[in-house]
């Protein structure tokens, strides 16, 4: 449906009612919520939390085949980009930025978009979320290309910022996402994959902060934990690839040391410092008995420790 004079106004003309959307009804479980005591509303918000977690379930299938673009899009030097306008951009940049330290990544893999830009970050900046140009803009800006996936985030599945970002990514050969709470999103037609977490009426009616924003938050902590984990990111269960930024983070680099390896806090601290604080080097160069530079060589060959250890062992066994 793509139109070079394509407005936000026709945008909006042309998709589904705002009313009917499932994230806009009335909750009758929260009904006279106001007339409630303290644990009564918090009981009714918990007992509708619990219903987010069945909602991601049922999207897991989809949520793997956007973990795919991921992979390969990294690999061949592609970002991955979240677009969101309001909660949903606030939890792109939440992913975005917790990426970096928490796996090592360099900055501008995970890359965040939001309507009003960062100053929409801590505070609510109005109508920008309903122009369509402005996502087109924004995804130019940063020059979008056909390595890149991008997901769109919006609670409506119809907001036109996203939509025009999508847009522009689409025109660019990338491979597009949204993230939505409704069962037929405004925007899919924007979308080579769609995820649909059908949460259902707020607890506050309208409120997509609530049971969507949750499962926004979900589904992205799915998608780059997962990414992560299978581009070599993770030992056992461990973030080998964490940062080093401060003591805390040091102690906890030590720590994942010596429990993957069996080795006492002094060895760990040494081998930490011979590694230039990068516990995954750290844990090759011990389990493998190898200096820091043929452990390099390795990395460069396999992806993870794993990858490493079990390359290693078949070689031996074939000898």
């Amino acid at each position: 449906m793509r139109n070079d004079d394509f407005k936000s106004e026709d945008f909006r003309e042309e998709r589904t009612i705002f009313e009917e959307l499932e994230t806009e009804q009335v909750n009758p479980a929260s009904w006279e919520i106001d007339k409630l005591d303290v644990m009564s509303i918090l009981r009714i918000i918990n007992d509708e939390d619990k219903k987010v977690a069945i909602a991601v379930e049922k999207v897991i299938s989809k949520v793997a085949m956007v973990v795919d673009y991921c992979i390969e899009a990294i690999k061949s030097s592609g970002r991955v980009i979240y677009a969101g306008a309001g909660t949903s951009g606030r939890i792109g940049f939440i992913d975005a930025v917790e990426v970096v330290p928490t796996f090592g990544m360099p900055e501008g893999v995970f890359v965040p978009l939001i309507a009003g830009g960062e100053e929409a970050l801590k505070r609510s900046v109005e109508a920008v979320e309903d122009n369509f140009e402005l996502g087109r803009e924004d995804a130019r800006r940063i020059e979008i290309n056909s390595n890149d996936v991008v997901i769109g985030i919006t609670a409506s599945g119809r907001t036109p910022y996203v939509g025009g970002v999508l847009d522009y990514a689409r025109e660019k050969c990338a491979r597009t996402v949204l993230i939505c709470n409704v069962n037929k999103p405004a925007l899919s037609e924007f979308a080579d994959i769609v995820i649909s977490i059908e949460t259902g009426p707020e607890v506050i009616s309208g409120s997509t902060r609530m049971k969507a924003g949750t499962s926004q938050k979900m589904v992205l902590n799915m998608i780059s934990t997962a990414t992560m984990i299978k581009l070599g990111k993770i030992y056992k269960n461990y973030m080998v690839d964490v940062l080093v930024l401060n003591e805390k983070l040091k102690e906890r680099a030590i720590s994942i040391v010596m429990k993957t390896t069996g080795v006492d806090y002094k060895t760990a601290s040494e081998f930490l410092s011979k590694a230039d604080n990068s516990p995954k080097m750290a844990i090759l160069m011990i389990l493998t008995g190898k200096s820091k530079e043929e452990c390099q060589k390795l990395f460069e060959k396999y992806t993870s420790i794993s990858d490493v250890l079990s390359n290693i062992s078949d070689k031996r066994d074939k000898a």
